[in-house]
Protein backbone atom coordinates (compact mmCIF):
# COMPACT_ATOMS: atom_id res chain seq x y z
CA UNK A 1 0.00 0.00 0.00
CA UNK A 2 1.25 3.09 -1.35
CA UNK A 3 0.39 6.43 -0.11
CA UNK A 4 -0.48 8.69 -2.50
CA UNK A 5 -1.44 12.16 -1.20
CA UNK A 6 -1.60 14.08 1.94
CA UNK A 7 -3.98 16.64 2.53
CA UNK A 8 -3.99 18.99 5.35
CA UNK A 9 -7.34 22.01 6.04
CA UNK A 10 -7.48 24.59 8.93
CA UNK A 11 -10.45 23.36 10.95
CA UNK A 12 -11.92 25.61 13.75
CA UNK A 13 -15.18 25.50 16.15
CA UNK A 14 -16.47 28.49 17.19
CA UNK A 15 -16.52 27.72 21.21
CA UNK A 16 -15.71 31.19 22.85
CA UNK A 17 -19.44 31.93 22.05
CA UNK A 18 -19.92 29.82 24.82
CA UNK A 19 -16.51 30.16 26.66
CA UNK A 20 -15.97 26.22 26.75
CA UNK A 21 -12.46 25.94 26.95
CA UNK A 22 -11.60 29.10 28.80
CA UNK A 23 -8.93 29.48 31.37
CA UNK A 24 -6.37 32.11 32.72
CA UNK A 25 -4.39 31.92 29.79
CA UNK A 26 -6.79 31.32 27.32
CA UNK A 27 -9.84 33.53 27.75
CA UNK A 28 -11.74 33.33 24.42
CA UNK A 29 -10.38 29.98 22.39
CA UNK A 30 -11.63 28.26 19.29
CA UNK A 31 -10.99 24.65 19.29
CA UNK A 32 -9.46 24.12 16.13
CA UNK A 33 -7.04 21.49 14.15
CA UNK A 34 -4.95 20.97 11.25
CA UNK A 35 -6.52 18.09 9.97
CA UNK A 36 -4.67 15.58 7.64
CA UNK A 37 -5.65 13.29 5.58
CA UNK A 38 -3.20 10.56 3.80
CA UNK A 39 -4.66 9.13 0.73
CA UNK A 40 -3.71 5.39 -0.27
CA UNK A 41 -3.84 3.36 -3.44
CA UNK A 42 -5.27 0.33 -1.54
CA UNK A 43 -8.02 -1.31 -3.15
CA UNK A 44 -10.29 -0.62 -0.21
CA UNK A 45 -9.95 2.67 -0.47
CA UNK A 46 -8.03 3.51 2.98
CA UNK A 47 -6.68 6.92 4.51
CA UNK A 48 -4.62 7.86 7.59
CA UNK A 49 -6.36 10.45 9.79
CA UNK A 50 -4.46 12.66 12.07
CA UNK A 51 -5.27 15.94 14.34
CA UNK A 52 -3.16 18.35 16.05
CA UNK A 53 -4.87 20.24 18.21
CA UNK A 54 -4.89 24.55 18.11
CA UNK A 55 -6.83 27.25 19.45
CA UNK A 56 -8.39 29.34 16.40
CA UNK A 57 -5.37 31.84 14.91
CA UNK A 58 -2.43 30.61 13.65
CA UNK A 59 -3.96 26.99 12.71
CA UNK A 60 -3.15 28.50 9.15
CA UNK A 61 0.21 28.28 10.13
CA UNK A 62 0.53 24.76 11.53
CA UNK A 63 -1.08 23.87 8.10
CA UNK A 64 1.72 25.07 6.05
CA UNK A 65 4.33 23.29 7.94
CA UNK A 66 2.26 20.41 7.54
CA UNK A 67 2.47 20.73 3.52
CA UNK A 68 6.16 21.37 3.88
CA UNK A 69 6.67 17.86 5.34
CA UNK A 70 4.49 16.60 2.49
CA UNK A 71 7.66 15.33 0.10
CA UNK A 72 8.85 12.90 2.75
CA UNK A 73 5.41 11.03 2.84
CA UNK A 74 3.81 11.06 -0.21
CA UNK A 75 5.20 8.30 -2.68
CA UNK A 76 6.28 5.80 0.38
CA UNK A 77 5.00 2.50 1.28
CA UNK A 78 3.10 1.81 4.23
CA UNK A 79 4.84 -1.60 4.68
CA UNK A 80 8.68 0.13 4.11
CA UNK A 81 7.38 3.06 7.05
CA UNK A 82 6.07 0.58 10.08
CA UNK A 83 9.33 -1.53 9.60
CA UNK A 84 11.21 1.37 9.84
CA UNK A 85 9.28 3.68 12.35
CA UNK A 86 12.12 5.06 13.99
CA UNK A 87 13.92 5.78 10.97
CA UNK A 88 10.76 7.60 9.45
CA UNK A 89 10.16 9.56 12.93
CA UNK A 90 13.74 10.51 12.65
CA UNK A 91 13.76 11.79 8.77
CA UNK A 92 11.02 13.91 9.77
CA UNK A 93 12.45 15.75 12.72
CA UNK A 94 15.61 15.66 11.00
CA UNK A 95 14.61 17.33 7.99
CA UNK A 96 17.72 19.30 7.26
CA UNK A 97 16.02 22.27 6.75
CA UNK A 98 12.77 22.30 8.45
CA UNK A 99 14.78 21.07 11.66
CA UNK A 100 16.43 24.82 11.88
CA UNK A 101 12.58 25.62 12.55
CA UNK A 102 12.56 23.69 15.41
CA UNK A 103 14.30 21.68 16.17
CA UNK A 104 11.53 19.16 18.17
CA UNK A 105 9.76 22.24 19.19
CA UNK A 106 6.82 24.70 18.27
CA UNK A 107 4.87 24.43 15.07
CA UNK A 108 7.07 22.30 13.38
CA UNK A 109 6.60 19.88 15.92
CA UNK A 110 2.99 19.77 15.74
CA UNK A 111 3.41 19.15 11.52
CA UNK A 112 5.59 15.67 12.82
CA UNK A 113 2.93 14.82 15.55
CA UNK A 114 -0.40 15.23 12.82
CA UNK A 115 1.67 13.27 10.12
CA UNK A 116 3.46 10.48 12.49
CA UNK A 117 -0.80 9.53 14.24
CA UNK A 118 -2.02 9.98 11.00
CA UNK A 119 0.53 7.47 9.96
CA UNK A 120 -0.24 5.21 13.22
CA UNK A 121 -4.03 5.59 12.33
CA UNK A 122 -3.32 4.21 8.94
CA UNK A 123 -1.51 1.44 10.28
CA UNK A 124 -4.37 0.50 12.61
CA UNK A 125 -6.67 0.67 10.34
CA UNK A 126 -4.93 -2.00 7.70
CA UNK A 127 -4.51 -4.14 10.47
CA UNK A 128 -8.31 -3.89 11.37
CA UNK A 129 -7.21 -3.11 14.79
CA UNK A 130 -8.15 0.08 16.99
CA UNK A 131 -4.56 1.83 17.67
CA UNK A 132 -4.54 0.59 21.44
CA UNK A 133 -5.18 -2.91 20.49
CA UNK A 134 -1.95 -2.70 17.63
CA UNK A 135 0.13 -1.40 20.14
CA UNK A 136 -0.57 -3.77 23.38
CA UNK A 137 -0.13 -6.36 20.23
CA UNK A 138 3.26 -5.27 18.96
CA UNK A 139 6.13 -7.38 20.20
CA UNK A 140 8.01 -5.38 22.41
CA UNK A 141 11.25 -4.86 20.22
CA UNK A 142 8.77 -3.48 17.90
CA UNK A 143 7.82 -0.73 20.06
CA UNK A 144 11.62 -0.55 21.26
CA UNK A 145 12.05 -0.07 17.06
CA UNK A 146 9.80 2.84 16.83
CA UNK A 147 10.79 5.05 19.49
CA UNK A 148 14.18 7.52 18.84
CA UNK A 149 16.37 7.07 22.05
CA UNK A 150 18.60 10.23 21.39
CA UNK A 151 19.19 12.95 23.78
CA UNK A 152 17.27 10.74 26.21
CA UNK A 153 19.47 7.50 26.52
CA UNK A 154 20.96 8.72 29.85
CA UNK A 155 17.40 8.25 31.81
CA UNK A 156 16.35 5.28 29.69
CA UNK A 157 18.00 3.10 27.56
CA UNK A 158 16.77 0.77 24.74
CA UNK A 159 17.63 -1.91 26.95
CA UNK A 160 16.02 -0.50 30.26
CA UNK A 161 12.67 -0.18 27.91
CA UNK A 162 12.68 -3.75 26.48
CA UNK A 163 13.28 -4.93 30.08
CA UNK A 164 10.26 -2.94 31.23
CA UNK A 165 8.04 -4.39 27.90
CA UNK A 166 9.08 -7.77 28.52
CA UNK A 167 8.15 -7.73 32.35
CA UNK A 168 4.33 -6.35 31.30
CA UNK A 169 3.94 -9.20 28.42
CA UNK A 170 3.00 -11.84 30.47
CA UNK A 171 -0.60 -10.86 32.00
CA UNK A 172 -1.90 -8.44 29.05
CA UNK A 173 -5.13 -10.74 28.27
CA UNK A 174 -5.99 -10.31 31.62
CA UNK A 175 -5.55 -6.52 31.99
CA UNK A 176 -7.55 -6.02 28.94
CA UNK A 177 -10.25 -8.27 30.37
CA UNK A 178 -10.20 -6.13 33.39
CA UNK A 179 -10.34 -3.18 31.89
CA UNK A 180 -13.88 -4.18 30.18
CA UNK A 181 -15.08 -5.54 33.48
CA UNK A 182 -14.69 -2.16 34.61
CA UNK A 183 -16.45 -0.49 32.03
CA UNK A 184 -13.34 0.95 31.04
CA UNK A 185 -10.39 3.70 31.79
CA UNK A 186 -11.27 5.95 34.63
CA UNK A 187 -11.76 9.34 33.50
CA UNK A 188 -12.23 12.94 35.45
CA UNK A 189 -14.29 15.80 34.03
CA UNK A 190 -13.10 19.48 33.33
CA UNK A 191 -16.38 20.17 32.17
CA UNK A 192 -17.53 22.04 35.24
CA UNK A 193 -14.69 24.31 36.05
CA UNK A 194 -13.89 26.81 32.69
CA UNK A 195 -13.06 29.92 33.95
CA UNK A 196 -15.47 31.72 31.97
CA UNK A 197 -18.78 30.01 33.41
CA UNK A 198 -20.80 31.33 35.79
CA UNK A 199 -21.12 30.31 39.33
CA UNK A 200 -24.63 29.06 38.82
CA UNK A 201 -23.36 26.94 35.76
CA UNK A 202 -20.11 25.41 37.94
CA UNK A 203 -22.55 24.16 40.81
CA UNK A 204 -25.36 23.10 38.12
CA UNK A 205 -22.34 20.88 36.17
CA UNK A 206 -20.78 19.47 39.20
CA UNK A 207 -24.43 18.12 40.12
CA UNK A 208 -24.64 16.60 36.73
CA UNK A 209 -20.56 15.31 36.85
CA UNK A 210 -21.62 13.44 40.28
CA UNK A 211 -24.97 12.05 39.09
CA UNK A 212 -22.91 10.78 35.96
CA UNK A 213 -20.37 8.78 38.07
CA UNK A 214 -17.59 11.16 38.46
CA UNK A 215 -15.44 10.95 41.48
CA UNK A 216 -12.64 13.74 39.79
CA UNK A 217 -13.49 17.14 38.76
CA UNK A 218 -10.52 19.44 37.56
CA UNK A 219 -11.56 23.24 38.31
CA UNK A 220 -8.93 26.30 36.29
CA UNK A 221 -7.90 28.45 38.69
CA UNK A 222 -5.19 32.09 38.03
CA UNK A 223 -6.75 35.10 37.12
CA UNK A 224 -8.11 35.93 40.39
CA UNK A 225 -7.22 34.40 43.99
CA UNK A 226 -10.19 35.59 45.24
CA UNK A 227 -12.57 34.43 42.67
CA UNK A 228 -10.50 31.10 42.74
CA UNK A 229 -11.33 30.46 46.12
CA UNK A 230 -15.18 31.15 46.06
CA UNK A 231 -15.33 28.78 43.26
CA UNK A 232 -13.68 26.22 44.82
CA UNK A 233 -15.56 26.45 47.88
CA UNK A 234 -18.64 26.22 45.62
CA UNK A 235 -17.43 23.22 43.99
CA UNK A 236 -15.87 21.60 47.08
CA UNK A 237 -19.60 21.74 48.50
CA UNK A 238 -20.98 20.77 45.75
CA UNK A 239 -18.75 17.57 45.32
CA UNK A 240 -18.41 16.61 49.00
CA UNK A 241 -15.23 16.16 51.13
CA UNK A 242 -15.01 12.37 49.28
CA UNK A 243 -14.55 13.19 45.87
CA UNK A 244 -11.08 14.39 44.75
CA UNK A 245 -10.80 17.99 43.28
CA UNK A 246 -7.92 19.01 41.16
CA UNK A 247 -6.51 22.48 39.96
CA UNK A 248 -5.16 23.47 36.62
CA UNK A 249 -3.34 27.45 36.30
CA UNK A 250 -2.95 27.03 32.46
CA UNK A 251 0.56 28.19 33.46
CA UNK A 252 -0.45 31.37 35.07
CA UNK A 253 2.05 31.68 37.34
CA UNK A 254 5.61 32.55 38.52
CA UNK A 255 7.48 30.04 40.82
CA UNK A 256 6.82 32.16 43.98
CA UNK A 257 2.50 33.42 43.13
CA UNK A 258 2.36 29.37 42.39
CA UNK A 259 3.55 28.56 46.01
CA UNK A 260 1.27 31.80 47.31
CA UNK A 261 -1.41 30.79 45.75
CA UNK A 262 -1.62 27.07 46.38
CA UNK A 263 -0.90 27.68 50.05
CA UNK A 264 -4.75 29.82 50.09
CA UNK A 265 -6.34 27.23 47.96
CA UNK A 266 -4.98 23.99 49.92
CA UNK A 267 -8.03 24.66 52.19
CA UNK A 268 -9.89 23.06 49.61
CA UNK A 269 -8.01 19.99 49.49
CA UNK A 270 -6.79 19.92 46.17
CA UNK A 271 -5.29 16.59 44.86
CA UNK A 272 -2.60 18.44 42.37
CA UNK A 273 -1.95 21.68 40.64
CA UNK A 274 -1.39 21.07 36.84
CA UNK A 275 0.99 23.77 34.89
CA UNK A 276 1.77 25.60 37.80
CA UNK A 277 3.99 27.52 35.61
CA UNK A 278 6.04 27.71 32.37
CA UNK A 279 6.40 24.40 31.14
CA UNK A 280 9.86 24.88 30.31
CA UNK A 281 10.42 25.83 33.90
CA UNK A 282 12.12 22.07 35.06
CA UNK A 283 13.56 23.46 38.24
CA UNK A 284 10.73 26.05 38.92
CA UNK A 285 8.15 22.96 39.40
CA UNK A 286 10.74 21.16 41.62
CA UNK A 287 10.74 23.94 43.61
CA UNK A 288 7.33 24.71 43.37
CA UNK A 289 6.77 20.25 44.35
CA UNK A 290 9.24 20.31 47.45
CA UNK A 291 7.00 23.85 48.75
CA UNK A 292 3.30 23.05 48.33
CA UNK A 293 3.20 19.04 49.40
CA UNK A 294 1.49 17.10 49.67
CA UNK A 295 -0.72 18.59 47.18
CA UNK A 296 0.74 17.17 43.80
CA UNK A 297 2.33 18.82 40.70
CA UNK A 298 1.46 17.47 37.24
CA UNK A 299 2.56 18.92 33.77
CA UNK A 300 2.95 17.81 30.39
CA UNK A 301 0.06 19.09 28.27
CA UNK A 302 2.29 22.32 26.94
CA UNK A 303 5.92 19.83 27.56
CA UNK A 304 7.75 20.10 23.46
CA UNK A 305 9.34 17.21 23.39
CA UNK A 306 10.80 13.68 25.30
CA UNK A 307 13.84 15.75 26.50
CA UNK A 308 12.23 18.11 29.06
CA UNK A 309 9.88 14.99 30.63
CA UNK A 310 13.06 13.90 30.94
CA UNK A 311 14.68 16.71 32.87
CA UNK A 312 11.11 16.86 35.09
CA UNK A 313 11.69 13.37 35.66
CA UNK A 314 15.07 12.86 36.68
CA UNK A 315 14.44 16.35 38.89
CA UNK A 316 11.93 15.06 40.90
CA UNK A 317 9.47 18.16 39.36
CA UNK A 318 6.16 15.96 39.08
CA UNK A 319 3.79 13.76 40.58
CA UNK A 320 2.16 13.41 37.46
CA UNK A 321 3.16 12.83 34.19
CA UNK A 322 0.43 14.26 31.29
CA UNK A 323 1.06 13.50 28.10
CA UNK A 324 -0.30 14.99 24.88
CA UNK A 325 -1.16 13.78 21.93
CA UNK A 326 -0.22 16.38 19.80
CA UNK A 327 2.45 18.37 21.45
CA UNK A 328 4.71 15.51 21.63
CA UNK A 329 5.74 13.79 18.12
CA UNK A 330 2.95 11.60 17.88
CA UNK A 331 2.72 7.72 18.58
CA UNK A 332 6.38 7.38 18.76
CA UNK A 333 7.82 10.20 20.86
CA UNK A 334 4.85 9.26 23.39
CA UNK A 335 5.99 5.71 23.89
CA UNK A 336 8.90 7.47 24.82
CA UNK A 337 7.29 9.55 27.43
CA UNK A 338 5.49 6.86 28.79
CA UNK A 339 8.36 4.29 29.17
CA UNK A 340 9.99 7.29 30.84
CA UNK A 341 7.74 7.42 33.31
CA UNK A 342 7.32 3.70 34.52
CA UNK A 343 11.09 3.67 34.78
CA UNK A 344 10.63 6.47 37.24
CA UNK A 345 7.72 5.02 38.69
CA UNK A 346 5.66 8.58 38.16
CA UNK A 347 1.81 7.90 36.69
CA UNK A 348 0.78 8.55 33.08
CA UNK A 349 -2.34 10.54 33.08
CA UNK A 350 -2.99 12.15 29.75
CA UNK A 351 -4.63 15.37 29.11
CA UNK A 352 -7.11 15.61 26.87
CA UNK A 353 -10.23 17.79 26.13
CA UNK A 354 -9.41 19.77 23.05
CA UNK A 355 -10.57 18.81 19.74
CA UNK A 356 -10.06 15.01 19.42
CA UNK A 357 -7.19 14.40 22.28
CA UNK A 358 -9.90 12.38 24.19
CA UNK A 359 -10.15 10.25 20.77
CA UNK A 360 -6.55 10.07 21.00
CA UNK A 361 -5.24 9.55 24.64
CA UNK A 362 -8.10 6.95 25.14
CA UNK A 363 -5.59 4.60 23.35
CA UNK A 364 -2.27 5.41 25.02
CA UNK A 365 -3.68 4.91 28.61
CA UNK A 366 -5.33 1.58 27.54
CA UNK A 367 -1.20 0.51 26.27
CA UNK A 368 0.28 2.11 29.48
CA UNK A 369 -1.95 0.22 31.57
CA UNK A 370 -1.99 -3.36 29.57
CA UNK A 371 1.53 -3.26 28.26
CA UNK A 372 3.36 -0.63 30.71
CA UNK A 373 2.53 0.12 34.07
CA UNK A 374 0.33 -2.73 34.58
CA UNK A 375 -1.77 -0.67 37.23
CA UNK A 376 -4.54 1.90 37.21
CA UNK A 377 -3.73 3.63 41.13
CA UNK A 378 -3.46 6.95 40.60
CA UNK A 379 -4.02 7.03 37.15
CA UNK A 380 -6.91 9.04 35.66
CA UNK A 381 -7.78 10.50 31.85
CA UNK A 382 -9.38 13.90 31.13
CA UNK A 383 -12.69 13.95 29.83
CA UNK A 384 -14.46 16.75 28.32
CA UNK A 385 -17.99 16.56 27.17
CA UNK A 386 -17.81 18.90 23.65
CA UNK A 387 -17.44 18.25 19.78
CA UNK A 388 -17.03 14.31 20.38
CA UNK A 389 -20.48 14.59 17.29
CA UNK A 390 -17.65 15.68 14.57
CA UNK A 391 -15.87 12.07 14.70
CA UNK A 392 -17.43 8.98 13.12
CA UNK A 393 -15.90 6.72 15.94
CA UNK A 394 -16.07 9.34 19.07
CA UNK A 395 -14.87 8.72 22.50
CA UNK A 396 -17.58 7.67 25.04
CA UNK A 397 -17.54 7.81 29.13
CA UNK A 398 -20.11 6.43 30.83
CA UNK A 399 -20.08 5.74 34.44
CA UNK A 400 -17.25 7.69 34.80
CA UNK A 401 -14.98 5.97 32.95
CA UNK A 402 -13.78 5.69 29.01
CA UNK A 403 -15.44 2.96 26.95
CA UNK A 404 -12.65 0.83 25.43
CA UNK A 405 -12.79 1.86 21.58
CA UNK A 406 -13.38 -1.03 18.78
CA UNK A 407 -13.17 0.11 15.55
CA UNK A 408 -9.76 0.31 13.77
CA UNK A 409 -7.52 3.03 14.06
CA UNK A 410 -7.21 6.28 15.89
CA UNK A 411 -10.49 7.61 16.79
CA UNK A 412 -9.81 10.81 14.96
CA UNK A 413 -11.70 10.36 11.23
CA UNK A 414 -14.05 13.43 11.15
CA UNK A 415 -17.17 12.93 8.91
CA UNK A 416 -16.86 15.30 5.03
CA UNK A 417 -19.67 17.18 7.01
CA UNK A 418 -17.78 18.40 9.70
CA UNK A 419 -14.86 19.55 7.39
CA UNK A 420 -16.71 21.29 5.17
CA UNK A 421 -18.76 23.02 7.57
CA UNK A 422 -16.15 24.13 9.83
CA UNK A 423 -12.92 24.20 7.94
CA UNK A 424 -11.83 28.15 7.89
CA UNK A 425 -12.58 30.40 6.37
CA UNK A 426 -14.92 29.20 3.82
CA UNK A 427 -16.92 26.76 5.69
CA UNK A 428 -20.61 27.48 5.74
CA UNK A 429 -19.93 28.24 9.39
CA UNK A 430 -17.10 30.75 8.61
CA UNK A 431 -18.91 32.20 5.80
CA UNK A 432 -22.15 32.80 8.20
CA UNK A 433 -19.76 34.15 10.80
CA UNK A 434 -18.47 36.77 8.69
CA UNK A 435 -21.38 37.95 7.28
CA UNK A 436 -23.41 38.35 10.70
CA UNK A 437 -20.34 40.28 12.19
CA UNK A 438 -19.00 37.57 14.66
CA UNK A 439 -16.88 38.91 17.60
CA UNK A 440 -13.91 39.16 17.36
CA UNK A 441 -12.79 36.08 19.76
CA UNK A 442 -14.48 33.61 17.24
CA UNK A 443 -12.67 34.22 14.23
Amino acid sequence: MRITSLDVRDVRFPTSLSLDGSDAMHRSPDYSCAYVTLGTDSAEGLTGCGLTFTNGRGTEIVVAAVRAFEHLVVGRELAEITTEMRRFWRSLTSEDQLRWLGPEKGIIHLATGVIVNAVWDLWAKSEGKPVWRLLTDLEPAQIVDAIDFRYIEDALAPEEALELLAAKRAGRGERIAELERLGGYPAYTTSAGWLGYSEDKIVALAHEALASGFTHVKMKVGADLESDARRAALIRTTVGPDATLMMDANQYWGVDGAIAAMRVLAEFDPWWIEEPTSPDDVLGHARIRREISPIRVATGEHVQNRVIFKQLLQAQAIDFCQIDACRLGGVNEVLAVILMAAKFGIPVCPHAGGVGLCEYVQHLAIFDYVAVSGTLENRIVEWVDHLHEHFLHPAVVLGGRYVMPTAPGYSIEMPPDSLSRFEFPDGAVWRAAARDGQPAGAT
